[in-house]
């Protein structure tokens, strides 16, 4: 399959989630949830980063790493700010959730751009792919969890006054579209699992569960009810240069492919296929970590999917340990660099509007420290949990 051959279902797919995210984001849902976590919390500052993080963690799986970016973040810091923290602490906050964004990102297909790819690219069945990395997720999940709290254990506030928020009732614009949005997000996941079978497109459900969203919204099927919710203003608010973007980010790979990048992928790949699953699944997810922190994840996971497909010689159960490792190279890899995610620039660009300031050094500092760890394990476990299953 060429490159330019999955650009539709894959781009079309996350821009639907990322408009189901916005038509959330409108009716207060993300707010609603956020405040909730700070009750929940106790005046528990370490409790409060536990809940922040961990639901960080499943907006991603259910929505993609860029609704956790783009919206969940920036809740994160509304919700902070009105607390009295920190800039130091607020800062550690919304690093946390931007990097549990992509360590999170492995679990299902819809939960990162550069995973719907792969599934297209190589023809992998949603329940299979499920099977394999759900577990190998889990492991990034925990020791993200782990190394942020270790390494961030001082910036946490001990306790907080919760009284100083406002009950999260009062955050919701639209109970209708809070009240369905559960029903709507498992009916949109199980139409996606059974859509594959029955060979039709995935981007198609998540096409249809923007319209229902947004029916919702528009309360268009009762005429006679004013929305709460204007269309227009979600058409005008829409991330639609983050969608531009997704969009053109496949179409530059291809020039990439003609300087011969793939080429040289491919060579080092043949290299690593000599050297047994475990070391292989090391050495092509450090390769992707590198291609991901200068080029970008999206490129970095369309240029080595290209060299995979192109190796020869290889057994099956050996490529698809590169599939995955190439995969978890591009997401957990690729916050090495604040340009290696599309993600982490949401979260730059989150930061900015409040008035913060993250310096690129700042930033390596902390993702090199944390990312390594992760990225280790997460592998190691692939290495391990794949050919168990495969057995």
């Amino acid at each position: 399959m060429t490159i330019a051959a999955i650009i539709p279902n894959s781009t079309i797919t996350l821009i639907s989630l990322v408009i189901i995210s916005h038509v959330l984001e409108q009716a207060g849902f993300f707010r609603w949830l956020g405040l909730h976590l700070a009750y929940w919390g106790f005046g528990n500052g370490r409790l409060l980063f536990l809940l922040v993080v961990l639901f960080g963690a499943l907006i991603t799986v259910f929505l993609s790493n860029f609704t956790t970016a783009l919206f969940w973040s920036a809740v994160v810091m509304e919700m902070l700010l009105a607390l009295g923290f920190s800039s130091q602490a607020t800062l550690v906050f919304v690093f946390a959730t931007s990097f549990i964004a992509d360590t999170a990102s492995l679990s299902l297909p819809i939960s990162n751009l550069v995973n719907l790819i792969s599934v297209d690219y190589f023809h992998i069945s949603w329940l299979r792919y499920t099977m394999v990395m759900v577990p190998v997720s889990c492991v990034a999940i925990i020791s993200s969890l782990a190394v942020l709290c270790f390494y961030f254990d001082r910036d946490i506030p001990r306790i907080y006054n919760r009284d100083l928020l406002p009950l999260p009732a009062s955050a919701i614009r639209d109970p209708l579209i809070c009240q369905w949005s559960f029903v709507v997000l498992g009916l949109l996941l199980i139409g996606c699992y059974w859509a594959e079978p029955l060979g039709v497109p995935i981007s198609l459900i998540t096409a249809l569960g923007v319209l229902l969203m947004l029916a919702l919204a528009g309360r268009w099927f009762a005429k006679r009810t004013t929305p709460i919710i204007s269309l227009r203003q979600l058409w005008r608010e829409a991330p639609w240069q983050l969608m531009l973007l997704i969009l053109a980010m496949p179409l530059i790979t291809i020039a990439w492919d003609y300087v011969g990048v793939s080429h040289l992928c491919r060579q080092w790949l043949e290299i690593f296929s000599g050297w047994g699953l475990t070391i292989a699944a090391a050495g092509i997810g450090f390769l992707a970590t590198l291609l991901s922190g200068v080029l970008n994840n999206i490129f970095a996971i369309l240029i080595n999917a290209q060299a995979i497909q192109e190796l020869t010689g290889i057994n099956a159960a050996l490529q698809e340990l590169m599939v995955y490792a190439n995969v978890i190279g591009c997401s957990i890899g690729a916050k090495v660099t604040p340009i290696g995610s599309l993600s982490t620039l949401l979260c730059f660009q989150v930061l900015k509007r409040q008035g913060f300031h993250l310096g690129w050094y700042q930033y390596f500092r902390f993702a090199l420290m944390l990312t390594v760890p992760v990225l280790f394990a997460s592998l190691l476990s692939l290495a391990i949990w794949l050919p168990w299953l495969i057995a």
